[in-house]
């Protein structure tokens, strides 16, 4: 396994008879580096030991001995590493393993080439009340090998996980330990604690929530928030990644922009209570902006999902949503994958980009992009029918699409979206045809559709990075970047 290095110290914890002592010895080539009583003795059958920050590397060997009455029993953990452990949750496209994405042969002949990344999945299981230990475990914490990692479809292991952890492995070069606990066709409420959910006004999740998206996988409140992440608090972690949002477009999807944030400053604050403060009270946060489903959908379910994960500012980190990063996916799109669009295979730029934010805010690399373009000013002139939409960055505009960018325009005090076309482009600003309303436009946004563009193919990229500009959506009245002239 892979325990989380120094600065932190991780938790061991276990349980014993009641009036038993517990001591722990830490070994590395036979010698003995620690050793520990725990200070649970005699008063709890649950007993938990807090490590000496210990730096990477390994290997150690772990004995952990219970005493009681005279009579000693142990446990001996062998092969044990320190490092950075992130764990790594969310629904089917977390879900999806090595062998269902592209270039899998490749990806499966490589793997053993990274024995100090190191993984461990959850098993399926949810509870109506919270665990304090894992029902079931689907892999004990394994070296990667090509069954590991394309063991079957939506199995063991998460590509996204293992792309993710190979990406951080390659440039920190210490052990990575990667916890899957993530399962397939699931809506937020089923991963958040009774009470992040009341905070956001949810009492009863499962009338109306009827979609393909949710058949595959529990709907009902906290019940994987019990089973699959309870038991994991005492553990400690550099960071989560998660993938999810699907479920929600067709359940609960406007209140996404509460859920979500509220979700996350739960599990840092359980996790950070859990581990005795070791893991930290704001570690960082990843997530995947959803991708595309050829769904065809009457309503904007997707983008609205899209726009509620930032918490509707758009970007991350922002005030409600600190430490957080995020992999923009809408251009990741993949209409003939076989696992239908919903699950694009392109999991390699997924993991990348959130390798890119990890980068940056876990790991402080000093000027790591991992967002791309973000509108600073929008500026419209009304006399020439142009509108100019000027980003924070240097940008590479790939496709003059006609239908990205949509004005609102004024009528009977409703907003009616219309298409606007690129006109021209510069190092950071995109020019708008605006003929629709050049007088009377309230807002403008970009990409606010389910299916915005061809695979990579979106207009607006980070000329630095490469990196897809997020959607977003601005109106004129709430926004002081907006300039009319």
């Amino acid at each position: 396994m892979v325990l989380q290095k120094e600065p932190a110290g991780a938790v061991l914890w276990g349980y014993k008879d009641s009036a038993a002592a517990i001591m722990m010895f830490l070994y590395r080539e036979n010698h003995l580096v620690w050793k520990v009583v725990s200070e649970e003795e005699g008063r709890s059958e649950i007993w938990k030991i807090v490590l000496n920050p210990m730096p990477a590397g390994g290997p150690y060997e772990i004995v952990i001995w219970h005493q009681d009455n005279g009579e000693m029993t142990n446990v001996t953990l062998e092969d044990v590493y320190f490092g950075d452990v992130w764990l790594c949750s969310g629904q089917s496209n977390m879900e999806m393993t090595v062998s269902q994405i592209f270039n899998a042969s490749e990806e499966l002949e490589e793997a053993s080439q990274f024995p100090l990344v190191r993984l461990f999945t959850a098993s399926l299981v949810q509870s109506k009340r919270e665990l304090h230990d894992l029902s079931g475990i689907t892999l004990q914490w394994s070296i990667p090998t090509a069954k590991n990692l394309g063991h079957g479809d939506f199995s063991y292991f998460s590509a996204v996980c293992w792309l993710f952890g190979r990406y951080l492995f390659k440039t920190l070069k210490y052990p990575i330990g990667l916890v899957e606990s993530c399962w397939g066709g699931t809506p937020i409420e089923a991963w958040s604690s009774k009470r992040v959910l009341h905070e956001c006004g949810i009492f009863n999740t499962t009338e109306g929530a009827s979609s393909s998206y949710l058949d595959s996988g529990p709907k009902d409140p906290s019940v994987l928030w019990n089973a699959m992440i309870h038991p994991l608090l005492n553990m400690t972690i550099q960071g989560v990644i998660w993938y999810q949002g699907e479920a929600n477009t067709v359940m609960n999807t406007d209140l996404y922009n509460c859920t979500f944030p509220a979700l996350i400053e739960d599990w840092r604050k359980a996790f950070f209570e859990g581990s005795h403060g070791e893991t930290e009270q704001d570690f960082p946060f990843g997530f995947v902006q959803i991708s595309t489903d050829r769904q065809m959908q009457l309503d904007d379910s997707f983008p609205r999902i899209r726009w509620h994960q930032t918490a509707d500012y758009g970007y991350v980190p922002n005030q409600k949503m600190p430490n957080t990063f995020m992999a923009v996916a809408m251009d990741l799109c993949d209409d003939e994958s076989p696992y239908g669009s919903i699950h694009p295979r392109d999991k390699q730029s997924v993991a990348h980009r959130l390798y890119l934010g990890a980068l940056a805010l876990a790991y402080g690399k000093k000027g790591a992009t991992f967002q791309g373009p973000y509108p600073e000013k929008v500026e419209l002139v009304a006399a020439s029918g142009l509108l100019n939409v000027i980003f924070g960055e240097h940008i590479e505009l790939r496709h003059s699409d006609n239908k990205t960018f949509e004005v609102c325009c004024a009528q009977q005090k409703q907003c009616q979206w219309v298409p606007a076309a690129i006109a021209s482009s510069s190092f950071d600003t995109v020019t708008l045809h605006n003929l629709a309303c050049p007088k009377s436009t309230l807002g403008l946004r970009y990409a606010w559709m389910e299916w915005p563009c061809k695979y990579k193919h979106c207009p607006v990229y980070s000329r630095h990075s490469s990196l897809p500009a997020p959607p977003f959506i601005t109106f004129s009245h709430n926004n002081p970047g907006w300039v009319l002239s």
